[in-house]
């Protein structure tokens, strides 16, 4: 499986990042990656981890399916964290000299499931300040409109505001400051709104204020993987909040430190290499 990067990517994609706050990478994991991931997918649905939880809609039909830092609960995603061309590519993108895996996630949509990805901004859930933030959510079926494509707002990571976290789950509600989402889906021809159609292999980056959400998957006979990586650059420093995302375990440092720890290692290193 290929650790490097099939090429590098180019100043063009970077500075479509860094403008609209999303860009569409593809071919860079190969289809060993690909099967791969998708067994470590069937085997963490067939064992979740104790972060997994609901997040079906009420009155749903389907399957949603999600599960936060399967790289410390099942082994062979941590290849896809330190021996993937996953951290260049987010080092690259970020323009960072060291890239922190803040968690990896799957989230399985399976055919028939009725339950829209709400618009949201990932920042507002992680305890995190600074800027290069970002997710790389990477293909593991087709992904059309009608089979649940990630939609994204484009620039709106430059918009100079942060907007309350919305729960995946039903059973939960996330309390802080902070103005609630716009109505996006009511409103559509109002906002410049992109999305992309996907191979197996081929993955986006958004920038953690980057708003976006996903469609239902419609169709009855494909499922879709998708593989995510958190990840955040040199700037990035740990900034604990109450009412925030569930982490798998207090990363033990301090308030503004950077977040080199344990839960939340450096993965990548200019010139140098790093380990879990």
């Amino acid at each position: 499986m290929n650790k490097k990067m099939t090429r590098s990517v180019t100043p063009e994609e970077i500075a479509t990042f860094q403008k609209d706050g999303v860009v569409c990478l593809r071919g860079f994991f190969n289809s060993d990656w690909v099967e791969r991931l998708r067994d470590l997918i069937e085997e963490d649905i067939a064992a979740p981890s104790g972060m997994v939880k609901s997040i079906d809609a009420e009155g749903a039909t389907g399957f949603f399916f999600g599960d936060t830092f399967v790289c410390h609960h099942i082994e062979g995603f941590r290849d896809a964290v330190f021996n993937s061309p996953a951290p260049e590519i987010a080092a690259s993108v970020l323009k960072a000299d060291k890239v922190n895996l803040l968690f990896d996630q799957i989230l399985v949509k399976e055919p028939d499931t009725s339950t829209p990805t709400p618009w949201h901004q990932d920042y507002t859930y992680w305890p995190v300040a600074g800027d290069q933030v970002a997710t790389l959510w990477l293909a593991l079926d087709p992904v059309t409109f009608e089979s649940g494509a990630v939609e994204y707002l484009r620039g709106s990571h430059r918009w100079g505001q942060k907007f309350l976290a919305i729960s995946f789950d039903p059973g939960q509600k996330y309390e802080e400051e902070l103005p609630e989402v716009p109505d996006i889906e009511n409103n559509r021809g109002k906002y410049d709104i992109v999305s992309f159609e996907l191979e197996p292999g081929d993955c986006t980056l958004h920038h953690a204020l980057t708003l976006h959400g996903a469609q239902p998957n419609r169709l009855a006979n494909v499922r879709r993987r998708a593989y995510i990586q958190r990840w955040t650059g040199d700037d990035v420093t740990y900034n604990p909040r109450p009412n925030l995302q569930k982490m798998l375990r207090d990363p033990m440092i301090p308030p503004g430190a950077p977040l080199d720890s344990d839960l939340f290692p450096v993965v990548w290193r200019r010139g140098a290499s790093a380990r879990f």
